[in-house]
């Protein structure tokens, strides 16, 4: 019976692979990091609630596991300005990654996103880009990386971003075949259930 961590349990894709999890008989505990309740009650699951991830340190004895995953995401709009953006985005699953190198944890499923490339022009692409390859310079294990495009769901709070270019694929998603294919919208559960089944392959290998 495995364990697992998810960070960021509150969000879109977080939020699936908690409810996922508790769900696979793979897994007997599963700690869900947070920052503020998640309303989820059940008894396999553990709540760890952080005001700040600076003190993960503090805790790690209580974040020994299988597997992380890592589905910690903002917008630049929610975080107030490109440094907060970027300490979320980037810093934050880095110091999770660093953790994970520390207690060895086998396997580290990470959310980025399609496109991520850290010589963007675009901001936020640049972020995703540099937080995948910092990652990587940290962790030695098996790292697993999401790069999902635009993520279809139920949020709790409204992003009318997210929500005009969700109604824009919506629109247009019939006409993406071939190579643009990889451009369509994607459910977060889709988007956590295979996070969720790499993840155990690899456990099983």
């Amino acid at each position: 019976m495995k364990k697992a961590v998810v960070f960021g349990a509150t969000g879109l894709v977080g939020k699936e692979v908690v409810n996922q999890l508790l769900t696979n008989d793979v897994f007997s505990s599963v700690t869900a990091v947070v920052r503020r309740d998640p309303g989820i009650s059940d008894s396999k699951l553990n709540i760890l609630t952080l005001p700040d991830f600076g003190s993960i340190d503090f805790f790690a004895e209580n974040l020994v596991a299988d597997v992380y995953f890592i589905c910690i995401g903002t917008t630049i709009k929610k975080a107030g300005t490109k440094e907060s953006f970027f300490h979320t985005d980037h810093d934050i699953p880095l110091k999770i990654a660093h953790l994970a190198e520390r207690l060895n944890i086998p396997v580290v499923s990470v959310i980025s996103s399609i496109g991520a490339k850290s010589t963007s022009s675009n901001f936020y692409l640049s972020t995703k880009g540099k937080m995948e390859q910092s990652v990587k310079e940290a962790y030695s294990g098996n790292l697993q990386i999401a790069r999902p495009s635009l993520l279809l769901g139920k949020r709790e709070e409204f992003r009318f971003g997210e929500r005009a270019g969700t109604l824009i694929f919506n629109a247009v998603s019939w006409l993406m075949v071939g190579p643009l294919r990889k451009y369509r919208g994607v459910k977060a559960s889709v988007v956590a259930a295979g996070m969720i089944s790499n993840a155990i392959n690899i456990l099983h290998d």
